[in-house]
C-alpha cells in the first residue's frame, strides 16, 4: 500500500509488516456510494417502502421475496452477546519491539525483530454488564490484544488487574453467576454491590486479593488510555532450542495510570454511559493516538519455587520490587473500526491462540480458559468458521483439512481433505521446527488423578495485605468507602458479617472501619499481625504525571467575559494537547467585555463537571454576575473541587470559587499575585496572567489533588 490510508487518511506506518492486516481488510470493505439497492442475490430493487399486496388494502403475498429477505435478516441480525466482557470498544494499531532482542528467551518473531511492526486489534471491555450497560461501573476491565503476526495470530487476553477471583476455572461459572444480576429479578445490572456476589466472596477466601483491587480506584479507570493491562497468568517463553522461561506480561499506559472516583462514576453513567468508549474513539479521530509500553517479568525455570507463593496461582502477583518489569516494545492504536459489529463485536479472542516462542503453564485457571474461549465462540459466532471473519483472519496463510460447517466462505479445491494422502500430492504438508512449526514445550508430567489443590495455593491473605499496605492515604479512604457502599447494598446481615471477618484476615483496622460503616459488630482483635510489606509500584499515587494530552477542561463563560483571559488559557492548553471547551448558560456565543463575541462549544446544561478533568473561570465582572446567579455553574465548580480536580480563576472569576463554597483552600486577594493551593490556581490582579496558565498546567498534569478536605462542600 502506498499513500495515505484510504479510510482513515492516515499515512502508512513505517516498518515491515505494519500494513499487512490493512491490505487484507481493504478487500472486504464495501461502500454504498453511487450504488443501487439490491437483494442479497444482487437483484436491483425498485421499491422498499411497501410490501407486495393484493390491491392497495389486501393481504401481503408470500412471493414478496424482497420483503421476506429484508425482515428475515433483520430478525437474525443480533448474535448472542458475550457472557462476560459484553460491553466493549476497540481499535486497530501496531506493536513494535524495542532494540535489545528477546531472542535469548523466545523465538516469537514479533517480539524479537525491532524492524517489524505487527498489526493489532485491541478490544477493551467491562466484565459483568450487558452490552447496554454503562462504561463507568465498578468492574474489572478487559484489555485483549490480537497480534496479526507473520507466524499466525497471537492473542494476549489481559485485564486491567493482575490477579483474578479464583484459582481454578471450574469455579468460573459460579463466580460469574454470583456477580451477574440475581436470577429471580434480573437486578442489579453491571454491579457487584448485591447479595449473591458477596455471598460467594465471603465463602471463597482466595478471592480477597482480587476484591481489594476491585474496591480500589483500579476498578474506575479515567480512560482506557490511562489503564494498565496484565496477562494475569504466568506464561512461558520458549527459545529456539526449546528452553523455557516463565513470563508475566504488563501493559503500561504512556499517559500514566489514572482513575475516576465513585461518585463521579455514578453520575457519568447517567450523563454519558459511553464515556470510555467515546473517549477512545475521539482521541484516535483527533490523531492523539493512545500508546502503551509492553513489559515482561522474566523468571528462570530454576527459580520457580523461590517465591513465598506459587507462580501458577492466578490470585498472586510477582511484586515488581522482586522481579522488575523489563520494557520490550510499544503499542500504538491509530485507527478506529469502520463498523462496530463487523469488527469490535465479531472479533474473537482465545488464550490458546499462541505462536512459536510462547506457551502455557499448568495454571489451572489458564488451562480452563484454553477450553472455554473456543467453546464460547462456536455458539456466539455461529459455528466453526468464525476465524474466516475478516477481523479474525490471520495475515499468515491458512491451509488445513477442516471443511464445511456454518458460514464456510472458502472454496476448497482438490480431491482430498485429509492427511496423510497421496492423491493430493501429500498436501498440505506438516512442517518441522526449521519451517516455523509450533512445538509444544516439553516437560515431564506425572501424578495421580485427583481433585485437589496444592498447599502452595492456600495463602489467601498475604498479598491482599500487601496491596492494602501499598496504598496511599487517599487510596485507602476510597477502598474503605467502596467496601461500605458495596456491603451497604447487601441485604443479608450474615453476609456482611462474613465479609468483615474475611477482611479482618487482611487488615484489622480496615475491617473495623468497614464494619463501623455497615452496621455490623467490628472484630475485637486481629486474626494475624499485618506483615508490613508493601509494593510501591501498586499505588496510583506513584503513577506517571505531567501529561496533558486529551485532558478535557471546562471553561465557564457568560456575557461580559474577558476575551484575553479565555484565549490565553485555551491556547496554552491546546499547545500541550489538552482539550478546552467553552461552556455557557446557553448555546451559541457570548459577548465579550470589549464588545466582541466568542463562540460557545456547549451549553452548560448539556454537560457536567464529571465529564471534565479540570475547570477554569476567566475574568469578567458581568460574566461573574451571570454565573453567580446560575446554580448550575456554582454546582459545577463545587463538584469539581470535591472530586479533587484542578481549578483556576482570574479577576472577578475568583469570586465564583468563593461563592461555590470552597473550603480549606486559600484564594487570591488583591495584591497577592498568583496563588496556588491544593490544585486551585487564582489571580485577582491579572486577568490574563501567564503565571496562572503555567501553574494550572502543572496542576492539571498531577491529575487529582487528594490533599483537599472537601467533606463540607455541598456537591
Amino acid at each position: 500500500m502506498s499513500g495515505p490510508d484510504p479510510v482513515s487518511g492516515n499515512p502508512p506506518p513505517s516498518g515491515r509488516g505494519a500494513d499487512d492486516k490493512q491490505r487484507q481488510l481493504d478487500a472486504e470493505r464495501v461502500s454504498a456510494d453511487g450504488a443501487y439497492l439490491t437483494t442479497q442475490q444482487g437483484v436491483r430493487v425498485d421499491h422498499t417502502d411497501d410490501s407486495l399486496t393484493v390491491g392497495e388494502r389486501g393481504p401481503t403475498l408470500l412471493e414478496d421475496f424482497h420483503a421476506r429477505e429484508k425482515i428475515t435478516h433483520f430478525d437474525h441480525e443480533r448474535i448472542p452477546e458475550r457472557v462476560v466482557h459484553a460491553r466493549g470498544a476497540g481499535a486497530y494499531g501496531y506493536f513494535q519491539p524495542y532494540d535489545g532482542s528477546l531472542g535469548e528467551y523466545t523465538s516469537a518473531e514479533f517480539l524479537t525483530d525491532p524492524g517489524l511492526r505487527t498489526p493489532v486489534f485491541v478490544r477493551f471491555s467491562t466484565v459483568a454488564g450487558s452490552r447496554g450497560s454503562a462504561d463507568t461501573v465498578r468492574d474489572v476491565r478487559g484489555f485483549a490484544t490480537k497480534f496479526y503476526t507473520r507466524q499466525g495470530n497471537y492473542d494476549l487476553v489481559a485485564n486491567n488487574m493482575p490477579v483474578f477471583f479464583i484459582h481454578d476455572g471450574i469455579k468460573f461459572p459460579d463466580f460469574v453467576h454470583a456477580v451477574k444480576p440475581e436470577p429471580h429479578n434480573e437486578i442489579p445490572q453491571a454491579q457487584s454491590a448485591h447479595d449473591t456476589l458477596w455471598d460467594f466472596v465471603s465463602l471463597q477466601p482466595e478471592s480477597m486479593h482480587m476484591m481489594m483491587w476491585l474496591m480500589s480506584d483500579r476498578a474506575l479507570p479515567r480512560s482506557y488510555r490511562m489503564m494498565q493491562g496484565f496477562g494475569v497468568h504466568t506464561f512461558r517463553f520458549v527459545d529456539g532450542e526449546g528452553r523455557g522461561t516463565f513470563v508475566k506480561f504488563h501493559w503500561k499506559p504512556v499517559l500514566g495510570t489514572h482513575s475516576l472516583v465513585w461518585d463521579e462514576c455514578q453520575k457519568v453513567a447517567g450523563k454519558d454511559p459511553d464515556y470510555n468508549r467515546r473517549d477512545l474513539w475521539e482521541a484516535i479521530e483527533a490523531g492523539q493516538f493512545p500508546e502503551w509500553e509492553l513489559g515482561v517479568q522474566l523468571v528462570p525455570e530454576s527459580a520457580e519455587f523461590d517465591f513465598d507463593f506459587d507462580l501458577l496461582d492466578a490470585t498472586k502477583i510477582i511484586p515488581e520490587e522482586e522481579v522488575p518489569v523489563r520494557p520490550v516494545g510499544k503499542l500504538v492504536l491509530n485507527r478506529n473500526p469502520d463498523n462496530f459489529f463487523a469488527e469490535t463485536e465479531q472479533i474473537a479472542f482465545h488464550t490458546a491462540n499462541v505462536v512459536p516462542g510462547i506457551d502455557f503453564t499448568n495454571d489451572p485457571l489458564l488451562q480452563a480458559r484454553n477450553f472455554s474461549y473456543l467453546d464460547t465462540q462456536l455458539i456466539r459466532l455461529g459455528g466453526p468458521n468464525f476465524a474466516q471473519i475478516p477481523v479474525n483472519r490471520p495475515v499468515a496463510p491458512v491451509t488445513n483439512d477442516q471443511r464445511d460447517g456454518y458460514h464456510q466462505s472458502r472454496i476448497h479445491r482438490g480431491r482430498t481433505s485429509y492427511t496423510k494422502n497421496s492423491l493430493g500430492g501429500g498436501c498440505p504438508m506438516t512442517a518441522g521446527a526449521d519451517q516455523g512449526a509450533f512445538r509444544h514445550y516439553q516437560e515431564k508430567v506425572e501424578g495421580h488423578k485427583i481433585r485437589a489443590r496444592s498447599e502452595s495455593f492456600k495463602d489467601y491473605y498475604s498479598q491482599a495485605t500487601l496491596f492494602w499496605n501499598s496504598m496511599s492515604a487517599w487510596e485507602r479512604q476510597h477502598i474503605i468507602a467502596a467496601f461500605r457502599f458495596e456491603l451497604g447494598k447487601v441485604e443479608t446481615v450474615e453476609i456482611r458479617e462474613r465479609v468483615v471477618a474475611q477482611i479482618n484476615h487482611v487488615d484489622h483496622d480496615l475491617a473495623v472501619q468497614v464494619a463501623n460503616g455497615i452496621g455490623v459488630p467490628a472484630p475485637s482483635s486481629e486474626v494475624r499481625p499485618n506483615h508490613g510489606r508493601s509494593s510501591p509500584a501498586l499505588s496510583q499515587a506513584n503513577a506517571v504525571t505531567g501529561r496533558l494530552e486529551t485532558r478535557r477542561v471546562a471553561v465557564l463563560v457568560s456575557d461580559g467575559v474577558d476575551e484575553g483571559a479565555v484565549r490565553l488559557i485555551s491556547e496554552e492548553l491546546r499547545s500541550r494537547g489538552a482539550v478546552p471547551e467553552l461552556l455557557a448558560p446557553a448555546d451559541g456565543s457570548v459577548r465579550t467585555s470589549d464588545g466582541g463575541s466568542i463562540a460557545v462549544d456547549r451549553a452548560m446544561s448539556t454537560m457536567a463537571s464529571v465529564l471534565y478533568d479540570a475547570v477554569y473561570v476567566p475574568a469578567g465582572e458581568e460574566s461573574l454576575q451571570n454565573l453567580s446567579s446560575d446554580g448550575l455553574a456554582l454546582h459545577f465548580v463545587a463538584e469539581a473541587f470535591k472530586h479533587g480536580k484542578p481549578l483556576a480563576a482570574t479577576g472577578h472569576g475568583v469570586a465564583l470559587l468563593g461563592r461555590a463554597g470552597l473550603v480549606n483552600v486559600r484564594l487570591a486577594n488583591e495584591g497577592d499575585g498568583t496563588v496556588t493551593d491544593q490544585g486551585v490556581v487564582t489571580d485577582v490582579d491579572n486577568a490574563s496572567s501567564p503565571g496562572v496558565s503555567g501553574h494550572f498546567v502543572h496542576a492539571l498534569g498531577a491529575h487529582r489533588h487528594w490533599e483537599r478536605d472537601s467533606d463540607q462542600v455541598p456537591a
